[in-house]
């Protein structure tokens, strides 16, 4: 028998089967609505589940719920205990994925964010890794650009402008790659489809700024301290020239979804030694024992779903 799954809609733990929102919701119609991805980890050892970094996730929804004109109906300490609750209900025994979603739910066609109330919504779902991270990737350069801060801002995780990572990742597998990287539209590289991007040069990991038209990771800032304080990695944050992709000496995306993921080609040309690079497997080796709340040190970004 199935196991009866539970989502958490405007104030209601409610039946996953029977959850719905109107055709005519502001939302569906014109992707007016904010989001977070969030993990958590189970360990079969002990029949323990972490929730990895869910209050750093839940500060950045309500800074993209400002962006986009939303009322944030619950503070970030009580989504964070509405999702413990959530997963709780659902009693997961594996990895899990956890989707928060506010959203316009007025039923109009009329596109403003104005006299549009607002919504919430939490469901999650069995998850474990959808990238193979052992292998390496093999990517491309789209020819899609990023959307920028003055049309659709990257730093807001909205869904209407994941029509522009949709594009990307389609042409890009379309072509036999596993993903792209993204320029700007002054051709500075800013990310991949969906997720941040790090490239290793002469032992020291280059990135993007936050201020390069991207979202700014939860991930992404996890790799940028964890690296300094435990492998004594410095991270420049700056901008980095197309070309520069292809000399460098590794290369790995790194988010929610992709977790720390290898880059080994990008355009057909072999990075590195055309495997996963040394750097890029102690950070995802480090990073897996961070988020199953093996290490002391980093169980501040843990919440146990058991206690």
């Amino acid at each position: 028998m199935t196991q009866k799954e539970y989502v958490f809609l405007d104030g209601e733990y409610i039946d996953a089967q029977t959850a719905s929102i109107p055709v005519q919701t502001h939302a569906f119609l014109y992707g007016t609505s904010v989001f977070e991805g969030i993990r958590a980890y189970y360990n079969a050892e002990d029949d323990s589940m972490f929730i990895f970094r869910m209050k750093e996730h839940y500060e950045r929804i309500a800074r993209s719920a400002k962006i986009m004109c939303m009322e944030m109906k619950y503070s970030v300490d009580e989504l964070c205990d509405i999702t413990v609750e959530l997963l709780k209900k659902n009693n997961y025994k594996t990895d899990a994925y956890i989707r928060p979603t506010i959203y316009k739910k007025g039923c109009t066609v009329c596109p403003g964010l104005y006299n549009n109330p607002d919504g919430i919504v939490i469901f999650t779902c069995a998850l474990g890794d959808y990238i193979d991270l052992t292998k390496g990737l093999s990517v491309c350069v789209s020819s899609w650009r990023r959307v920028e801060d003055n049309a659709i801002p990257p730093r807001a995780k909205i869904a209407g402008s994941y029509a522009n990572a949709a594009l990307i990742v389609t042409d890009a597998k379309n072509a036999g790659f596993d993903d792209a990287i993204v320029l700007s539209e002054n051709g500075h590289v800013t990310e991949g489809s969906a997720m941040n991007l790090f490239l290793v040069e002469n032992g020291k990991l280059i990135t993007t700024k936050t201020t390069d038209n991207i979202l700014v990771g939860v991930t992404r800032n996890t790799i940028i301290e964890m690296a300094k304080e435990e492998l004594g990695i410095e991270t420049i944050e700056r901008d980095i020239d197309r070309t520069e992709l292809y000399i460098a000496d590794e290369a790995f995306y790194c988010g929610t979804g992709a977790q720390v993921s290898p880059i080994t080609k990008i355009d057909n040309r072999p990075i590195g030694n055309g495997k996963p690079g040394p750097i890029a497997k102690q950070i995802q080796k480090l990073y897996f024992d961070i988020v199953r709340g093996k290490i002391e040190k980093y169980k501040k970004w843990c919440t146990s779903v058991n206690d």
